[in-house]
C-alpha cells in the first residue's frame, strides 16, 4: 500500500473513467484525532481511503491510499444504497470562459426542466452532475458530528491502513506546526 497525499487520490478517482454515478462513500470524524476519515469506493475501480485536517479555513491537507482493488460483495454492504439520504460529488476546475459559460448554460437547463416537471431530489442531482460534467458522483453516508457505523466497520476491515494512515496524518500535523485543525 502506497501512502500519497489526498488530493492525488482524489486526481485517481477523476481519471478512473469509471461510471460516474457508481461511486460511493462514507464519511465522518476521524477517530482519535482531529480531522475527517473518508472512503470513496466504486465496484470496478476499488475503494480509497482518506484522512484530512483543515489546516485553516484555506487549506486541507491529509493523506490517502487504495485499499481495496474493485468493491467485492464482501465491501458492497459497508458502502452505502441508492436510497442513502446523503450526496457527495467530485467536481474538477473549469478551465476556461467558454466552458464555464456552456456549463452555465446546461445547468440553467437542468434545472429549468425540473422546475416545470414533476421530479425528484435524486433526479435532479444526477442531473445536475451529469451538467456539470462530474467524474464522481453518488450516495453517502456521513456524520459531521460523529461517525457513522459504517466507517467503523470500514476502518476495521481495512486496519493496517487506518494505522499507518492515522500515523501519516498525525505526522502531517504535528509537522505543520498547528497542532489541532481550524474549526
Amino acid at each position: 500500500m502506497r501512502v500519497r497525499d489526498w488530493e492525488d487520490i482524489l486526481e485517481d478517482v477523476v481519471e478512473s473513467n469509471a461510471e460516474p454515478s457508481g461511486w460511493r462513500a462514507v464519511a465522518g470524524d476521524r477517530r482519535g484525532g482531529v480531522g475527517e476519515d473518508l472512503f470513496v469506493g466504486h465496484p470496478s475501480v476499488g475503494a480509497y481511503q482518506l484522512k484530512t485536517y483543515a489546516k485553516n479555513p484555506f487549506e486541507v491537507q491529509g493523506v490517502g491510499a487504495q485499499v481495496a482493488r474493485k468493491v467485492d460483495d464482501e465491501l458492497d454492504p459497508l458502502f452505502p444504497g441508492k436510497d442513502s439520504g446523503g450526496r457527495f460529488g467530485v467536481n474538477q476546475g473549469i478551465e476556461d470562459e467558454s466552458e464555464a459559460e456552456e456549463r452555465a448554460k446546461e445547468l440553467e437547463t437542468v434545472l429549468e426542466t425540473h422546475a416545470d416537471a414533476p421530479t425528484t431530489g435524486d433526479a435532479l442531482f444526477e442531473d445536475v452532475m451529469d451538467a456539470l460534467d462530474s467524474p464522481a458522483f453518488g450516495p453517502m453516508e456521513y456524520d459531521m458530528y460523529d461517525r457513522p457505523d459504517a466507517l467503523d466497520d470500514l476502518s476495521e476491515t481495512f486496519e493496517e491502513a487506518e494505522d499507518l494512515l492515522s500515523k501519516e496524518l498525525d505526522d502531517l500535523i504535528e509537522e505543520s506546526d498547528v497542532g489541532r485543525g481550524f474549526q
